[in-house]
């Protein structure tokens, strides 16, 4: 169930504050829209890509995403994902960082990306999961928290929790 919850808020804060607000947020309204099940619990994330201390957030229109890709274009950056889990015995969350090196963007490959349309509602315009991939030369870190879900994260809050089996156990 997606969160009704605004993206562009908290403005103000650094990046990986702002990324766990906006996952708590997310968490926090759909917990007190539909409620916690019994025996589940509501997990929300949140990603950033944070160029030079500064997140990009998403870009509203391909201008905006050349833009995006073009600052990111041979340089490395973060990509933070906040996660958050409401369970019933309450909140616990974890942030993932990963630095991703971008290649040089010429502009054939710019205009190609462009064309297939995987930037638009992506947090600096791209996704390594899809046809981003072209653009991404390495990753430092959890990839699935690139992607926006840190798995390794995530089962290791949903065993806090007593909802997942602790990793490594039989």
């Amino acid at each position: 169930m997606a969160s009704s919850e605004a993206e562009d808020s908290d403005t103000g804060l650094p990046a990986a504050e702002r990324v766990m607000a906006h996952a708590r947020g997310k968490a926090r309204e759909v917990a007190a829209r539909v409620g916690v099940p019994a025996d589940g619990a509501v997990l929300a994330a949140d990603t950033e890509v944070v160029l030079d201390g500064r997140a990009l957030g998403k870009a509203a229109n391909a201008d905006g995403a050349r833009e995006m890709l073009a600052s990111l274009s041979g340089r490395s950056h973060e990509v933070m994902t906040g996660v958050v889990v409401v369970s019933g015995r309450g909140e616990s969350e974890a942030l993932s960082v990963a630095q991703v090196r971008v290649r040089a963007i010429d502009d054939a490959l710019m205009a190609w990306y462009l064309a297939q349309g995987e930037w638009h509602g992506r947090a600096g315009a791209y996704a390594i999961q899809g046809a981003g991939a072209a653009l991404v030369e390495g990753v430092t870190g959890d990839p699935s928290g690139v992607i926006g879900l840190p798995v390794a994260e995530v089962a290791r809050l949903l065993a806090a929790e007593g909802l997942f089996p602790p990793i490594g156990a039989p």
